[in-house]
C-alpha cells in the first residue's frame, strides 16, 4: 500500500494544483527513479534485502518506508499505487492481481456473516455473480434493487445496511446513480459506500469528492488502455485501504510488478484517450440514435438518456463506452459484428481500439441467459467501446455494417 507522500517543496515556484493531464504523467514517478532513469524501473526481485537488522525490522513493521517480499509491496507497483490515488483524490491506495480481484477482496474485507450488502441489478456480471453466488455463501445477506430506483435503494439502506456498493455508470447498460444522494443516505445509517469507477475513470468521474468512502478499478480498462495488463485498484481512506492492503497481503492477490509498469505507461496518456473516447462516442450515439435499424442507444451523454440529468451534474465527460439493441434480435447482432472493420470482437473495453460483443460473451459471460435477463440486460444489446481511432472512421464502419441488418 503506497501512503500519501510530502509534496515537493512550493518555495519559488508559483502555487498552481495540477490537473489531471499533468497528474496522469506526473504522479507517483517522481521520486522512483533509479540511477537517474526517467522512467519507473521494473523491479522484478521477489525480496528485498538489508543488512542492518535493525533497519529491517524497521521497514517490517512499517515504521520505514522500503519494501519486504514481492506479495506486499514492490517499488513499480507502489508508482502505479501512487499515480491511482492522486487522480483519485484519495489518502491512499492498493493494488490487485485483476479488477475482480479488487472487487472482492474489498467486500470480503469488509463484510462478515450476518452483515448485509445493498447494491443494484445490473453490475458487472462478476460482480453481480458475487453477490448472488459467493456472498450468500458466507451467510452474507445482499439486496439488490432496481438501478434507477433511487427511493427503492433509499429504503433498502435503511434497513440495517453495512455497505452499499454502486457501480455509474453500469457495465454493459450505461445506467446512472446519483452517487451523491445515495451517499448521504448511506452514511446517515452508518453504511459504507463504493463506487466502481472503471467506466468513468477519475478523468470523468471522481466518486470520493461525491461522498464515496472507496473507489474500485479495472486497472485493466481505461486506465491501462492498451489491452495487454491485467491490474485492479482501490481508493479511500488510510484506515480502510490499510484494512483492505492486509486482507490482500494475506490471501496473496497481488499486482505483478510488469503489469503494474504497463499499466504506469498506459495511464500517461490517460487524459488525452479519454478526451478523444468522450468525443467519438457521443457522435457515434447521436448517429445511432438517430438509425433506423436500431431500436434504442444506452448513452448518458444524450439528452434522451434517462439519467442524463444526473450524469450532467456529476460528470465531467460521459465515458467511452455506449451500448445499442439492434431491429431484429440477436439474429441482427450475428450479421453485423462480424462486418466490423474498426472493431475487436472480444470480450474487454477501455482499449485505444474499438471493442465491441453481446453481453453473453464480454460482460456477462458467466451468467445464464436468465440471470442477464433478471439484471435488464437484452441478450441482443451490443456494448460497444470507442477506441481512439478517427471517429467519422468508425462511424462509416458502423454504418457500412448496419447495411446487414433487416
Amino acid at each position: 500500500m503506497k501512503k500519501h507522500t510530502r509534496s515537493p517543496s512550493k518555495k519559488n515556484h508559483n502555487v498552481r494544483t495540477p490537473g489531471l493531464g499533468t497528474l496522469s504523467v506526473w504522479a507517483g514517478e517522481q521520486n522512483a527513479s533509479w540511477m537517474g532513469s526517467t522512467q519507473v524501473p521494473v523491479a522484478h526481485s521477489v525480496s528485498f534485502g538489508y543488512r542492518d537488522l535493525d533497519e529491517w525490522l524497521k521497514v517490517a513493521q512499517g515504521k520505514k518506508p522500503g519494501h519486504i517480499y514481492g506479495r506486499n509491496t514492490n517499488p513499480t507497483v507502489a508508482a502505479f499505487e501512487e499515480k491511482v490515488r492522486t487522480l483519485e483524490g484519495a489518502e491512499a491506495a492498493t493494488s490487485f492481481a485483476s479488477g475482480m480481484a479488487a472487487i472482492s477482496n474489498t467486500l470480503f474485507t469488509l463484510l462478515s456473516p450476518g452483515d448485509r450488502v445493498v447494491s443494484v441489478n445490473d453490475t458487472y456480471g462478476g460482480t453481480n455473480k458475487l453477490f448472488i453466488e459467493f456472498l450468500p455463501r458466507f451467510q452474507i445477506d445482499v439486496t439488490l434493487c432496481d438501478t434507477t430506483d433511487h427511493a427503492a435503494i433509499e429504503a433498502a439502506i435503511a434497513k440495517a445496511c453495512k455497505v452499499l456498493y454502486l457501480e455509474s455508470p453500469t457495465n454493459p447498460t450505461n445506467k446512472v446513480i446519483d452517487l451523491a444522494r445515495l451517499a448521504a443516505v448511506a452514511h446517515k445509517h452508518g453504511a459504507l459506500v463504493i463506487v466502481d469507477n472503471t467506466f468513468a475513470t477519475p478523468i470523468n468521474q471522481q466518486p470520493l469528492k461525491l461522498g464515496a468512502d472507496l473507489v474500485v478499478h479495472s486497472a485493466t480498462k481505461f486506465l491501462g488502455g492498451h489491452a495487454d495488463a491485467l491490474g485492479g485498484a482501490v481508493c479511500g481512506s488510510r484506515e480502510l485501504v490499510s484494512r483492505i492492503y492486509h486482507f490482500r497481503e494475506i490471501t496473496g492477490a497481488c499486482l505483478d510488478p510488469m503489469a503494474a509498469y504497463l499499466l504506469l505507461r498506459g495511464m500517461k496518456t490517460l487524459h488525452l484517450r479519454i478526451r478523444q473516447q468522450n468525443q467519438s462516442a457521443l457522435q457515434i450515439a447521436r448517429f445511432l440514435e438517430a438509425h433506423p435499424k436500431v431500436a434504442a442507444v444506452f448513452y448518458p451523454g444524450l439528452e434522451s438518456h434517462e439519467s442524463h440529468t444526473i450524469a450532467r451534474r456529476q460528470m465531467g465527460g460521459y465515458g467511452g463506452v455506449l451500448s445499442f439493441v439492434l431491429q431484429g434480435g440477436f439474429a441482427a447482432v450475428k450479421k453485423f459484428l462480424p462486418r466490423l472493420r474498426y472493431a475487436h470482437l472480444a470480450a474487454n473495453l477501455g482499449a485505444v481500439e474499438t471493442v465491441a460483443g453481446p453481453p453473453a460473451t464480454t460482460s456477462h459471460v458467466e451468467s445464464t441467459r436468465e440471470e442477464r435477463a433478471a439484471s435488464g440486460i437484452p441478450e441482443a444489446l451490443i456494448r460497444y467501446s470507442v477506441g481512439i481511432e478517427d471517429t467519422d472512421d468508425l462511424i462509416t464502419d458502423l454504418q457500412n455494417a448496419l447495411k446487414s441488418v433487416g
